[in-house]
């Protein structure tokens, strides 16, 4: 097969003809999901995936299966069909390898390849059934193919993979014991050192471990009432507010993971050209973050200046366990207009900062969750409380803006 650039000339007239309409369908189709609304857009979509996408998958699954026995792959210089997949057709490694499995697997289920074409299945069920095939060999899947069949077709392909992995248990419990061991060899947690204020996490968990991990960050994701968080931001949220709960305890005011930063008076004190505060697992936070951690922290540890600059006093909690129990015990929640996070969302806030003098006593705290705490000291907000309300105002206020809670 030769090739021209980019593009592979197509041997046949019919080929090419195909290829034109399918150009010229996409195009009208196109049109429509730019022009269609409401219901119909929705059943536009529906088709795009029923009559269009999936039965391609299953069009292109045999086109490789056939390219791939040809060998002509190897007239672009290409080492394998999945290398000239992934060069050719614009396929990752891994969307490449998965493609020929489903290729080589589909010429074995003849009823799912089937299905797959008249749109019956979706292509990640397919995707399910030739991995289960590849475990478990496609004799053992086509006996059960029917059942499966059906399962795919009223389940997504969450439900579906738990149909499957059942099926792969019963059929050999010895082998899908052995798989759940490689996965669990496989796990691996990576934090990378801050780069431009970034820290990247990622790593990989067994089934149980994701289950585990998922259910702990459940209820800490739900949005609440206007909130703005993208889903990854609350999942974000969701995890560093589980690494921050108090230790043991069904409320707030236990022991906290030891965040230590240090920071010179003048950092503290918001004074122009401070240092920033420096965290002892790198990286460094400015001087806002500083006096926010400032109001409420486990531990505080402060550097001194000039001849003191290598001793450290003593750690102290800014926010004793008893007050902060009667402060729970007052606010219940976040006290921001239009706020009502947990208690264990919520940190306690100096009026009167810390860093500039305010006493941690009852009457000079409030109760603010992170996002509206970084809001007062990262977002130059002011907070207040005037008789029975608790008042929040942006930078440079705009009367308009002003926001307002009755107690």
């Amino acid at each position: 097969m030769a090739a021209a650039g980019s593009m592979i000339e197509l041997r046949t007239s019919p080929a090419q003809r195909a290829a034109n309409e399918l150009q010229a369908a996409v195009k009208r189709v196109l049109a429509c999901a730019q022009e269609a609304e409401g219901a119909e857009l929705g059943e536009l979509l529906i088709q795009i995936r029923e009559t269009g996408i999936d039965p391609l998958e299953a069009a292109f699954a045999t086109g490789v299966r056939r390219f791939d026995k040809s060998g002509e792959y190897a007239a672009d210089g290409a080492l394998s069909v999945t290398a000239w997949l992934k060069w050719k057709c614009k396929l990752s490694g891994s969307a490449a390898a998965e493609r020929v499995e489903i290729g080589k697997q589909l010429e074995r289920l003849p009823k799912t390849e089937a299905a797959f074409a008249r749109g019956d299945l979706g292509y990640q069920h397919v995707a399910v059934m030739a991995r289960t095939a590849e475990n478990l060999g496609a004799a053992a899947v086509r006996s059960e193919e029917s059942s499966l069949l059906r399962a795919a077709q009223s389940m997504d392909p969450g439900q579906f993979t738990t149909v499957a992995k059942n099926f792969e248990h019963r059929v050999d419990a010895a082998g899908a014991l052995a798989e759940a061991n490689r996965a669990y060899e496989r796990r691996y947690l990576h934090i990378s050192e801050p780069q431009a204020g970034i820290v990247r996490i990622d790593g990989l968990l067994d089934s149980e471990g994701g289950a585990t991990v998922r259910a702990r960050l459940a209820g800490f994701m739900k949005p609440i009432k206007d909130d703005r968080r993208t889903f990854g931001q609350r999942c974000a949220d969701a995890l560093v507010e589980c690494c921050r709960q108090a230790s043991g305890k069904r409320d707030s005011s236990g022991p906290r993971p030891q965040l230590i930063i240090r920071a010179s008076l003048d950092t503290l004190a918001g004074i122009p050209g401070a240092p920033a505060g420096e965290l002892e697992g790198g990286g460094t936070v400015p001087a806002e973050t500083v006096q926010r951690h400032a109001c409420d922290s486990a531990l505080v540890r402060l550097t001194g200046r000039n001849e003191l600059d290598q001793e450290l006093n003593q750690a102290g909690r800014t926010l004793p366990a008893s007050t902060r129990r009667a402060l729970e015990a007052r606010d219940r929640h976040c006290v921001w207009p239009g706020c009502a996070r947990p208690l264990v969302w919520c940190d306690g806030h100096h009026l009167v900062w810390w860093t500039k003098g305010g006493e941690t006593s009852l009457p000079n705290l409030a109760l603010l969750c992170r996002p509206h705490h970084r809001l007062v000291h990262e977002g130059g907000w002011s907070f207040r409380r005037e008789s029975n309300q608790w008042r929040a105002a942006p930078p440079d206020e705009i009367p308009a803006r002003r926001i307002t809670r009755r107690e």
